[in-house]
């Protein structure tokens, strides 16, 4: 095979990329009805490197959708499911002795895979969740002092309940902010539900994406081909100062313990690159940057108790902030 061709058939031209990234909404659609955001969100991620924390109540596909989209781009996944007793060495692998040689060898974890399915990671304790902050920042595990590096492309994609629900732990603030973007998977619709359930009444299984019907239609050269037309992306001196008036705004928001960090100012524009790019824009606009303000940055900032007690939001704050600060012409 072609070394410039993936399994997928797609040469990694940029036209091609960005055409068969399309078709992924399509193609996740057989398995996932309505959830059109999140997957942009995540193709987003793919595109700019980062990692996305998902949120939804149990039950709402946030399982199958990470699912329906690794079969889509044919990347090898891997899920952990988050448990109280989920130990550090369970997802990053370890030492084992093999006393046929009478030496350690390392066992690689589950985080050694394209994308990886952290599920109900709010589950589990703190120092478990934390064995991911080396994988999700450096892109490598380091046992016994011998850092190994994790496979490209490389995604976490972490599913969380809300922290209201019983025996969650809420993640830290420093694990928070490697998440490129946090994507709120709602309830479906009326018609959306009846939909799903039509689909199971005819015999479809979320465990068989195959039978499904979801084939790949694209793949790591489509990605990589992606990637470099992303960085090419043109953005002009007004649209950096609209992001960092943005984010400087959350630093002195009332509502706000918790503002916005230049890393979180540096991940909106990343996305805002790579969304302008999926729009067929080679120049971000405004409105790129609104499209992703929120979930690029509402799980950056930190309300303060009494803003909180008044039902004040980290999007309500974000939104307030957009309709204030004033926009480039």
């Amino acid at each position: 095979m072609d070394p410039t061709t993936d399994n997928a058939g797609n040469t990694g031209d940029p036209g091609t990329a960005r055409a068969s990234l399309e078709a992924l909404r399509a193609e996740i659609a057989k398995a996932v009805v309505g959830q059109d955001p999140a997957v942009t969100g995540l193709v987003v991620a793919l595109l700019c490197r980062g990692h996305v924390l998902l949120e939804g109540v149990p039950g709402v596909a946030k399982t199958l959708l990470v699912r329906a989209l690794a079969s889509a781009l044919e990347l090898d996944t891997k899920r952990v499911q988050f448990t109280p007793d989920l130990m550090p060495s369970d997802v990053t692998g370890s030492l084992v002795y093999d006393t046929r040689s009478a030496e350690f060898s390392f066992q690689p974890g589950p985080v050694f895979t394209n994308l990886l399915l952290a599920d109900e990671i709010n589950r589990t304790p703190p120092k478990t969740q934390s064995s991911l902050l080396e994988a999700m920042e450096e892109r490598q595990v380091t046992v016994d002092g011998t850092p190994r590096p994790l496979p490209d492309p490389f995604l976490v994609a972490a599913t969380q309940n809300p922290v209201e629900y019983e025996g969650t732990y809420p993640l830290p603030e420093a694990q928070l902010d490697r998440f490129l973007l946090k994507l709120t998977i709602p309830l479906p619709s009326r018609q959306d539900e009846i939909d799903v359930l039509t689909r199971h009444a005819e015999g479809f299984n979320p465990r068989d994406l195959r039978a499904a019907g979801v084939r790949p239609v694209a793949g790591p050269a489509d990605l990589e081909a992606a990637r470099a037309a992303v960085a090419k992306t043109t953005v002009s001196p007004e649209i950096t100062a609209y992001v960092v008036d943005i984010c400087r705004a959350t630093r002195e928001s009332p509502s706000l313990t918790l503002g916005v960090s230049p890393r979180g100012a540096t991940a909106l524009l990343a996305a805002a690159r790579a969304w302008a790019w999926l729009t067929g824009r080679d120049y971000v606009i405004p409105d790129d940057v609104k499209a992703l303000a929120l979930p690029a940055l509402r799980h950056r900032v930190q309300l303060r108790p009494e803003a909180e007690m008044e039902g004040v939001t980290a999007d309500s704050v974000i939104n307030a902030i957009l309709a204030h600060v004033p926009v480039p012409r």
